[in-house]
């Protein structure tokens, strides 16, 4: 008989418990896609008396991960207990140590560590699976690894957090404000126990860091990553883009230019009738463009128990199969060191700001952009019934990203300004 692939799973949340749940419901046909039975032997969480709702008595029970990572009847360490430092790491460490091959969803460990545990791993001869690090159930990594191998990689670019699409989904659907929606995500369990890490964009930002890395043969560099998150976007905002034929989405960008490497997670506007503009709720997209393929979209389910185990799952029967390639592609010695770029290619902006409600205002708002060169396509100004404010909106045409931050700088110092302007770049797609 083939000798079985033995699983130590630590952690058991909810993409554990759906991982124990496929092993298990699935044994026969994982065995025959893989040619080799997939077993559970040990696992190990915080709690050993919570109710999971599956049965766990006959696997091992490990109270450290990093005992469980070093038993001698787990091959494949499955980490999904998340954390950028702390049990995850250490455990994981331990793992490679040991010769044992790591399966993990974690994105947040990756991209602050991925370098060192990818050259740790690939000394050792281990592999290091992450599927569900990135956009849950969407195969986007072993697209990028495999399917798309043979392409120079140009861009890469989606919406790779589920919680910030379904927040400006909602408020634009039920026309409700960023705090009412953001209230209603957080009772609805969405948000992450720190929220800034759905809404700031860092969650979103770290599965960028991971791409990018694949997509352009460079070292992981999370902490170059121009970020910004959604937390600005107001519904006025909303309605405004939707008048023009424009949804707005939290979305990642990279690209390899010859300033560099540019890695963007931003809100942006994009065309309502393109696949991003027309994305849902918790859905993820994203779109790879290559050389020989042109452009591909991948779209699926970003979170949740059975599109990230499922993921989880595809990388145990990869291991056991016996693909074995490096991290993020190539070796890690041979990952450059990339140089950060700012995003400078050109492209329309859309402003949004408060003004004072007075003569010559708007006059010097045009004038400061005028002094960066950024030519403006359309301005609509409306007053505040009652208020000295009023509110602007401005359209340009194709300038540069530093452009836009210039005469911002400008208008700040003009005394008109009854608000810090919104800047959103209006992104081709």
């Amino acid at each position: 008989m083939t000798t079985p692939l033995r699983l130590g799973i630590a952690g058991l949340g909810t993409v554990g418990v759906g991982v124990v749940k496929i092993i298990r419901q699935k044994a026969n046909l994982l065995a025959q896609r893989t040619g080799r039975p997939v077993v559970i032997t040990a696992v190990s969480a915080r709690s050993k008396d919570k109710d999971r709702g599956v049965n766990l008595e006959q696997y091992a029970w490990e109270t450290d991960p990093v005992a469980l990572a070093q038993r001698d009847d787990v091959d494949v360490f499955v980490e999904l207990m998340g954390g950028d430092n702390g049990p995850a790491k250490a455990s994981i460490e331990a793992a490679i140590a040991a010769g044992k091959d790591v399966v993990t969803a974690n994105k947040a460990l990756l991209a602050h560590h991925g370098q060192a545990i990818a050259a740790a791993a690939e000394e050792k001869g281990c592999v290091v699976r992450y599927e569900a690090a990135v956009a849950g159930g969407i195969p986007v990594i072993k697209a990028l690894t495999e399917g798309l191998a043979g392409n120079d990689i140009t861009r890469v670019m989606g919406v790779m957090n589920g919680t910030c699409n379904y927040i400006l989904t909602r408020m634009q659907d039920a026309g409700l404000p960023y705090d009412e929606v953001f209230a209603e995500a957080d009772a609805l369990g969405y948000l992450e126990a720190d929220p800034n890490l759905d809404v700031g964009g860092i969650d979103a930002g770290h599965k960028l860091a991971l791409l990018a890395s694949i997509a352009f043969g460079t070292q992981v560099s999370f902490d170059k990553m121009e970020l910004e998150g959604i937390q600005r976007i107001s519904i006025e905002d909303i309605k405004l883009a939707a008048d023009m034929g424009f949804k707005i989405k939290l979305l990642g960008v990279a690209q390899l230019t010859g300033r560099g490497l540019e890695q963007r997670m931003t809100p942006c506007l994009v065309p309502e009738e393109s696949p991003l503009g027309q994305l849902k709720g918790g859905t993820n997209m994203v779109v790879i463009e290559g050389d020989a393929v042109e452009q591909v979209v991948l779209r699926g389910p970003g979170a949740g128990e059975g599109p990230t185990a499922s993921a989880v799952v595809g990388d145990i029967c990869d291991v056991a199969r016996g693909f074995r390639y490096p991290t993020f592609g190539i070796p890690a010695n041979e990952l450059a060191e990339p140089t950060p770029a700012t995003s400078n290619s050109p492209a329309p902006y859309y402003l949004r700001m408060d003004i004072l409600d007075r003569p010559g205002a708007l006059a010097k708002i045009a004038s400061a952009l005028g002094e960066c060169g950024v030519s403006i396509d359309r301005v609509r100004q409306r007053q505040h019934e009652g208020s000295d404010r009023a509110p602007v909106l401005i359209v340009t045409h194709k300038t540069q990203g530093s452009a836009v931050h210039d005469a911002i700088a400008l208008m700040r110092q003009t005394n008109v300004l009854e608000s810090e302007p919104v800047a959103l770049r209006i992104e081709t797609v």
